[in-house]
C-alpha cells in the first residue's frame, strides 16, 4: 500500500487503470471533460503493476480498476465516480483537490 500512497502523493487526481479497460477510459474522459488532467497509471504497462493492483485490492477496490484517487483519497471506481457526478458532487470535489479551477 505504500507504493500506492507514494504514487498518489501531491497529485490532485490519479487513476489506476489497465490499457484494455473501457470503463477506465470512460472515467478518464469524464474527468478530462471537466478540465482535470488526471495522472494515469496503466497497471499492465508498468513494472510493478501486479503489486500495485494487489495493494488496491487490499484498500477495498473490487474490481481493482479503475481506481480513482482525488485529493490523495480513494474515491473508488466507476460506480462511485458516476454516483458523485449524478449527485453534482464530483465537480466540487475536483475543485477542493485543486484539479480544476472553474
Amino acid at each position: 500500500m505504500e507504493s500506492v500512497t507514494m504514487l498518489v502523493a501531491e497529485r490532485p487526481v490519479v487513476i489506476f487503470s489497465r490499457s484494455t479497460c473501457s470503463t477506465s477510459a470512460t472515467i478518464m474522459a469524464l474527468l478530462s471533460g471537466f478540465g482535470a488532467n488526471p495522472t494515469v497509471y496503466e497497471l499492465d504497462q508498468i513494472p510493478n503493476g501486479n503489486q500495485i493492483e494487489r495493494a488496491l485490492q487490499q484498500l477495498g477496490c473490487q474490481p481493482s480498476v479503475p481506481a480513482v484517487f482525488i485529493g490523495e483519497q480513494l474515491v473508488g471506481g466507476v460506480n462511485q465516480i458516476t454516483s458523485l457526478h449524478l449527485r453534482n458532487q464530483l465537480v466540487p470535489l475536483l475543485k477542493r483537490a485543486g484539479a480544476i479551477w472553474i
